[in-house]
């Protein structure tokens, strides 16, 4: 099958995607607790990705699946998307895989009604799978029509199997958290910084890799940019999922739930005053700001999964960019300013595409964006633009003339999925 005929089923299945909008948000809705309105912009948005992978037929239309025609590559997703995951299936089909695609258990609704979609354009070249995710993995490195395993997910449940991948001679291709840094220079545009940090912090109720996580406000513009900052979030409509003017709704994952609580009460008891919100029911998080947060927190050292927002005030440039490449996560980096801003920007931002690395490199970020929204910085990710992180936010290992290597840095599933 040609470049040309895979990309019109693509196009056939944006198509689909467009008639099951409605039907795909409620179960998203249903499923994940996402709001009416982010699972509807992702429909749209998704469908617009799609037609993009015209722009990459240049780049990717004479590759070939890495162990030849027929091979297949295994896809692990995560469960903070409904409509977003097709750009990943597809990224791996558009080069001539076959792929096998496992759904978090918590999206089991939006899986199926995804393979209904599928089946009559892609018939059994995309398969799904319904075991676990660790028999999922299992199944992959021993069978030997599966070339690359590429996952989505916590970098905790990864690690455990890197010799399995070493023996196995199998590429992993990973993409996980981010506790993503927020930085803002007394001379930004307040307006521009405010806004995009209320988009793309409470999106999905926080549930994105790449929503802000450690909002770092220079200290003589802290206490006016909080109070416009708070009196937004406390302007945030809280409510069931199903409610179409919700901004807020119910975190899906309970352990992510109880990790945002121990982080709320170790802020608590490290001297952090939270200035809105802090009030969890069930799995319900209202919308939260903590104030004068420190490195030494929780909530500043692991991903926050949630509408909890830790800030922080900064007195020079160096304390800014030492503070923020000082975490084990290095997905997407955000930076508003003038000179100082673009001097940051420069020292954080990794290379443009991944590469060997000795052992995981800490203090670069795979996405850095200056003066730019989230909704800019990640347009095209996935198709046209490689995204991915450092450190333990995600990393490629393979065996290349027998000798087992780490890559890290942005990357487009496609290209590490083809020859």
């Amino acid at each position: 099958m040609s470049y040309e005929e895979r990309f019109d089923k693509i196009q056939e299945l944006g198509r689909s995607l467009a008639r099951h909008k409605e039907t795909l948000v409620f179960r998203a809705m249903r499923d994940l607790r996402f709001t009416v309105k982010d699972s509807a912009a992702e429909v749209d948005v998704t469908v617009d990705r799609l037609k993009m992978f015209e722009q990459a037929a240049a780049m990717l239309k004479g590759r070939r699946p890495l162990a030849g025609s027929g091979s297949r590559v295994s896809l692990m997703l995560s469960y903070n998307g409904s409509s977003w995951l097709n750009t990943a299936i597809t990224s791996l089909y558009i080069v001539g895989n076959r792929v096998s695609v496992k759904f978090s258990s918590k999206g089991s609704d939006v899986m199926a009604l995804t393979e209904e979609m599928y089946r009559p354009i892609f018939g059994d070249d995309i398969a799904f799978y319904r075991g676990s995710g660790k028999s999922f993995i299992e199944a992959s490195l021993r069978s030997p029509e599966v070339s690359a395993v590429v996952v989505f997910g916590f970098d905790e449940n990864l690690l455990p199997y890197e010799e399995a991948f070493r023996k196995s001679g199998k590429k992993l291709v990973f993409e996980g958290p981010g506790q993503d840094p927020f930085i803002v220079f007394p001379d930004a545009d307040l307006d521009l910084a405010l806004s995009d940090l209320m988009t793309a912090k409470f999106m999905y109720s926080g549930q994105t890799c790449t929503a802000p996580k450690r909002i770092f406000i220079h200290r003589s513009i802290y206490e006016d940019f909080l109070e416009r900052f708070v009196e937004k979030v406390r302007n945030l409509v809280v409510g069931d999922p199903s409610d179409k003017a919700a901004d807020v709704t119910p975190v899906a994952s309970d352990l992510a739930v109880r990790r945002i609580r121990l982080q709320l009460e170790d802020a608590r008891k490290k001297g952090a005053r939270i200035v809105a919100g802090g009030t969890i029911e069930g799995n319900l998080v209202h919308p939260t700001v903590v104030k004068d947060a420190t490195d030494d927190m929780l909530g500043m050292q692991e991903e926050v999964f949630g509408p909890a927002a830790f800030t922080t005030s900064f007195e020079t440039e160096e304390e800014a960019l030492r503070r923020a490449k000082g975490n084990k996560y290095g997905l997407r980096a955000a930076v508003f300013g003038g000179d100082a801003a673009r001097r940051t920007a420069g020292a954080l931002r990794g290379e443009e595409y991944c590469h060997p690395v000795e052992t995981y490199a800490f203090g670069k970020f795979g996405t850095v964006a200056l003066n730019q929204t989230r909704s800019e910085s990640w347009k095209g990710a996935f198709v046209t633009k490689a995204v991915g992180g450092y450190g333990y936010s995600g990393w490629i290992w393979e065996t290349v003339a027998g000798r087992f290597r780490i890559k890290q840095g942005p990357k487009l599933l496609s290209v590490e999925t083809s020859a």
